[in-house]
């Protein structure tokens, strides 16, 4: 499967068109923590991406939610790839264990918060957000509280301190801004 047969099953089940651009954001952090790994990032890309195609139909019951995206790509993804996207969401009591698992849901997590920053510079732009900025938005509860920190943290499970994490992640959205719109 390539990145654009993954975006054909995206735009199959997902209409909105920010949720798109999220799921391209995490599939980019995602190509660039396994490069940082030495893993396999055309596989990791394809997790990144795909990793919410269930969304808009478990919106209503969140329990399901990487469960139903397993179900749609069985068959299309190795079974290594489904546990990351059953366990990036802790509600279906499948546990994280692998590097990929853990690198899901930090880039989840990551790109929120990062996105959210771009958000409030004078401009708009990713291009403005530096990992200083970045550390302080993440250590200032009030801002993104829907971002989970914990989640960010998972990257240290992968051998990286934070702000190599936070590091990696902003060049990745960096390098695509334009698909973003930032």
């Amino acid at each position: 499967m390539t990145p654009e047969d993954a975006l054909e099953i995206v735009k199959k089940n997902v209409r909105n068109g920010n949720l798109v651009k999220h799921m391209i954001a995490v599939s980019e952090i995602m190509k660039a923590f396994a490069r940082a790994l030495g893993e396999n990032e055309e596989l990791w890309e394809l997790v990144g991406l795909l990793h919410d195609v269930d969304y808009e139909k478990t919106k209503d019951d969140f329990s399901k939610h990487g469960v139903i995206s397993a179900e749609i790509l069985r068959g299309v993804l190795p079974e290594e790839a489904l546990h990351a996207i059953q366990s990036h969401n802790e509600r279906t009591g499948v546990k994280p264990e692998s590097k990929m698992d853990f690198a899901l849901i930090s880039a989840d997590a990551l790109s929120g918060l990062i996105i959210a920053t771009a958000l409030v510079m004078p401009n708009k732009k990713l291009e403005e957000v530096k990992v200083e900025s970045l550390i302080r938005k993440f250590k200032d509860k009030s801002f993104a509280r829907n971002v989970e920190r914990k989640r960010i943290l998972e990257v240290e499970k992968l051998g990286m301190r934070l702000e190599d994490g936070m590091e990696i992640a902003l060049e990745a959205l960096q390098r695509v801004h334009e698909k973003l719109g930032l």
